[in-house]
């Protein structure tokens, strides 16, 4: 099984924390040069001290901030004019906040449509002229297991999910005879920081303990415990080798089994 991605340039959004951070660090160790991008240059420079590097590979990064996509659009456009290089395109950026849809303000989906499904766009429309030339691409959306069963109490989560779904795979029946495939990735309840928040406003809102919230999402679970980000990343990492060249369009579940539909 091919999984090496020496030569690759890899472009990982969200690259700081959580399953982006895990993300970048294996395909890193795959072989790949990465390009961080992430809206803290401090936490930026710390992760490039971290990534492993195969003889040939380089590690930059691209300071840009999701809540404006005019901007991410306008600085990774600069950096690929002086790198013309990409192969590798993860999509990743954190959650909107949680809460019952009829309470959602109008700008919380408009603010989560840019983060997400705008700033997914901008990005895809940098990369994929550079994947055409290589011959390679790969776009994977991090996206949620929503995608397939709405979560209660992420009612603008839910909407968005679905529209970047839809948007991918439209993208993928349209630029795979490329050689460039597009898949999702619908993480379960993984422990990140965002899940650490899910958790502190179920503590707030139901008077329980945090421990025993959080055993009410390990049991949901038919494994009985959440995810680790590395478990996402590991599924990622697969989908931009070599070896996931026939996979394409697709919703990929890492959740444990939780999600109640195929």
């Amino acid at each position: 099984m091919n999984l090496d991605l020496t030569g690759k340039t890899a472009l990982v959004a969200g690259s700081t924390q959580g399953i982006g951070k895990k993300t970048a660090e294996q395909l890193a160790k795959m072989g790949a040069s990465l390009v961080l991008v992430a809206r803290n240059e401090e936490k930026l420079k710390t992760v490039m001290t971290e990534l492993h590097t195969v003889d040939g590979a380089e590690h930059r990064y691209i300071i840009a901030d999701f809540s404006n996509y005019k901007e991410v659009k306008e600085r990774v456009s600069k950096f690929f004019k002086q790198y013309p290089q990409v192969h590798i395109l993860v999509n990743n950026t954190g959650g909107p906040p949680g809460g019952p849809i009829i309470d959602a303000d109008p700008e919380e989906f408009l603010n989560a449509f840019q983060s997400h499904l705008i700033c997914n766009h901008v990005l895809a429309q940098t990369c994929v002229p550079l994947m055409r030339k290589a011959g390679y691409g790969r776009i994977i959306n991090v996206v949620s297991t929503s995608v397939k069963a709405p979560l209660t109490n992420l009612g603008v989560s839910n909407t968005v999910r679905g529209a970047v779904a839809n948007w991918a795979k439209t993208l993928a029946n349209e630029i795979s005879r490329y050689s460039i495939t597009v898949n999702n990735v619908l993480p379960g309840a993984t422990n990140t920081s965002r899940l650490t928040s899910i958790v502190e406003k179920k503590v707030e809102k139901t008077g329980k303990s945090f421990e025993e919230v959080l055993l009410e999402m390990n049991n949901a679970v038919p494994m009985k415990r959440v995810a680790e980000p590395e478990e996402t990343a590991d599924a990622i990492a697969f989908l931009a080798s070599p070896a996931a060249g026939y996979i394409n369009g697709t919703n990929v579940p890492v959740d444990g089994g939780r999600t109640p539909v195929l």
